[in-house]
């Protein structure tokens, strides 16, 4: 997941994003916007856009390393504001930047139309669903329904990006921390009053969603400060910058503690109190399809996220027959390797017991886990040649997710690099539950969040300078999950489960997986399944375990449409690749394919359609 695409940055820093009082440039933005002249360049609205999007999401523009040039104003020292004014003058000034770049006459050039299409398409994802105010615009999710939940958005994302994302190297980066600090108070009572507000709308998330953030809450919400996440991580940057005198240290650190008990701590306890005062009304369905208008935004969600103009039950189908396709192939190989007896999920689950296929529960455990990911990298990336002929020039490196939000975090997760190579890009393993990473589900797993996968992808992207910043930053769930589980398939043609039947097993029922999303998403979402049909469905299917369906479903729950991305969007490069191979024949060229849909950026599906087309008619003529 990034992503992830950008995917902890979800949960820790990147896509996921923040700010406080809406800076007065924005302000005024928004007339200029409307009644700049027609003839402003399609350039010049990129910038725009971008610089609102991250004027409004200054953590994001930590995470990805941006200057104050590319952000318009300096950010350092600010949140996130997520107050139902400023999110609605972040989409209200987008919109009107929108307005403005559907006035600009298509290029003539291939690429430049493609950007032009591309940041259209981009500014409709930020500026969300128009007839639905309620929720928040999140850098990698879009128009995330509920500003608070237990697996993203402003209450995880804002801690989470100070952790990953701002360094202390220098006695103004501690202050800059610091008064990022004291900016979560009004930031954290933002979200409460945005959270009233859609409340009264009977817009509610659902009882166990809320029951699980409450955790979250109640974590930083503690006024214990030398064990406080955010004063731990503090205390640490600052012990290593070298600049910074002892005599400062210890004031800063004294300042850490008195923001962190007198400004965080009550913020986070003030919007636990307001989530146990809404948990008798919230929802007990599952299924957005309960909120007010939930079944037009859940119409809206699978267009954005699943990039189809599939309906939910075309979906369903799909997914069930996707589902029965890669079982009879599960058990096929079940079947030569003597597991013969009950159903594939119950076999899968049987095979999560056996102890040659687990990791010892206990630190050397863990970090033998951690070795053999490195080590599944390591044999990739000396192998990539063979397939791809573009290279990142980003980093990747295998990070334990933190403790302190593991137990609501998915299996594994990436966050991107930096712009400016700062920082690597992280590939995330949740070791919460060791018997949820089975040792033949991880070869998979990787190449799905390092490489050829997510890293490759978006750290590819990252490197196009020639795109538009934000078309180099933003994610697209439907490219982006299914580039990463056709990475998948790609590992397995490239032959990396020769004599591995139990890590064919593992590819498959991530495959697998993936298409169960299809069934249990539209299945909760428009066929109004409960949250326990949908666990039990899950865990009988694929055999997984216990915690890992618990928290993938809720996942599901809190995210609509997005868990479409993965299956809709291989299926969709599985097509485009067949395609290219019918129409040329012996002239087609894996590595060429592959630099053509990773080098245009992250895009809609129905560019990417346009440049295979492109690419088939160039590779033709030659």
């Amino acid at each position: 997941m990034k992503k992830t695409s950008l995917t902890l940055a979800v949960l820790l820093a990147l896509a996921a994003c923040d700010k406080a009082p809406a800076p007065t440039t924005s302000t005024a933005a928004a007339p200029a916007a409307a009644s700049a002249p027609a003839t402003v360049s399609a350039e010049a609205l990129y910038a725009k856009a971008t610089e609102l999007l991250f004027q409004a999401r200054p953590l994001s523009a930590s995470a990805f390393s941006l200057s104050e040039a590319q952000v318009g104003k300096p950010f350092a020292a600010d949140v996130d504001m997520y107050s139902a004014t400023a999110e609605e003058k972040l989409r209200s000034e987008l919109a009107a930047v929108l307005s403005q770049l559907e006035q600009v006459p298509v290029p003539s050039d291939a690429d430049a139309a493609d950007n032009l299409a591309v940041m259209k398409n981009l500014l409709g994802f930020y500026v969300g669903d128009s007839q639905v105010p309620q929720g928040y615009i999140d850098m990698w999710m879009g128009h995330s329904p509920f500003v608070i939940n237990q697996i993203n958005g402003p209450i995880i994302d804002m801690p989470g990006a100070l952790v990953s994302s701002h360094p202390i190297k220098t006695a103004q980066d501690a202050q800059n921390y610091l008064h990022r600090l004291e900016k979560l108070g009004p930031a954290l009572a933002a979200v409460g009053d945005k959270f009233d507000i859609d409340a009264s709308k009977d817009w509610i998330p659902p009882r166990v969603l809320l029951d699980k953030a409450l955790k979250i809450l109640n974590n930083y919400g503690s006024k214990d400060t030398a064990t406080h996440p955010l004063f731990t991580d503090f205390k640490t940057k600052l012990a290593s910058a070298n600049d910074i005198s002892a005599e400062q240290k210890a004031q800063m650190e004294q300042q850490a503690t008195t923001l962190i008990s007198t400004v965080v701590a009550p913020g986070y306890q003030a919007l636990a109190a307001k989530v146990q005062q809404a948990l008798p009304h919230a929802k007990l369905d599952a299924g957005i399809w309960a909120q007010p208008g939930g079944d037009e935004f859940y119409a809206y969600s699978v267009r954005q996220l699943g990039d189809t103009n599939l309906t939910p039950a075309q979906i369903h189908q799909i997914g069930l027959d996707e589902v029965a396709r890669i079982s009879k192939e599960m058990d096929r190989i079940l079947n030569a390797n003597g597991y013969s007896e009950g159903s594939v999920g119950d076999r899968m689950a049987q095979l999560n017991e056996e102890p040659r296929f687990l990791y010892e529960d206990s630190d050397a455990g863990r970090k033998q886990l951690l070795d053999d990911l490195n080590g599944y990298i390591k044999e990739m990336d000396g192998r990539m040649v063979e397939q791809f002929g573009a290279r990142p020039p980003y980093a990747v490196e295998v990070r334990r997710i933190p403790v302190e939000i593991q137990d609501s975090a998915a299996g594994g997760q990436y966050t991107s690099p930096a712009i400016d190579g700062s920082k690597p890009g992280i590939y995330w393993i949740n070791l919460a539950d060791m018997k949820a990473n089975p040792k033949f589900d991880l070869k998979t797993l990787t190449y799905h969040e390092a490489i050829p996968g997510h890293h490759w992808q978006i750290a590819l992207n990252l490197a196009q300078d020639k795109l538009p910043l934000l078309r180099r930053l933003a994610s697209y769930n439907a490219y982006s999950e299914g580039w990463a589980l056709y990475s998948e398939q790609v590992a397995a043609d490239m032959g990396m489960y020769k004599n591995d039947p139990f890590g064919d097993l593992g590819r498959l029922k991530a495959e697998l997986f993936r298409s169960v999303r299809l069934v249990v998403d539209t299945g909760m979402h428009a066929k109004h399944w409960s949250r326990e049909q949908a666990i039990q469905y899950m865990a009988d299917t694929t055999g997984t375990a216990s915690s890992d369906v618990v928290s993938e479903i809720e996942r599901y729950m809190a995210w609509p449409g997005q868990a479409l991305g993965y299956k809709l969007g291989m299926l969709k490069i599985i097509e485009l690749r067949q395609q290219a191979k019918t129409a040329l024949g012996d002239k087609f060229d894996a590595k060429a394919f592959h630099d053509e849909v990773l080098l245009g950026g992250a895009m809609p599906m129905t560019v990417l359609e346009q440049r295979v087309q492109r690419f088939i008619q160039a590779q033709q003529a030659k």
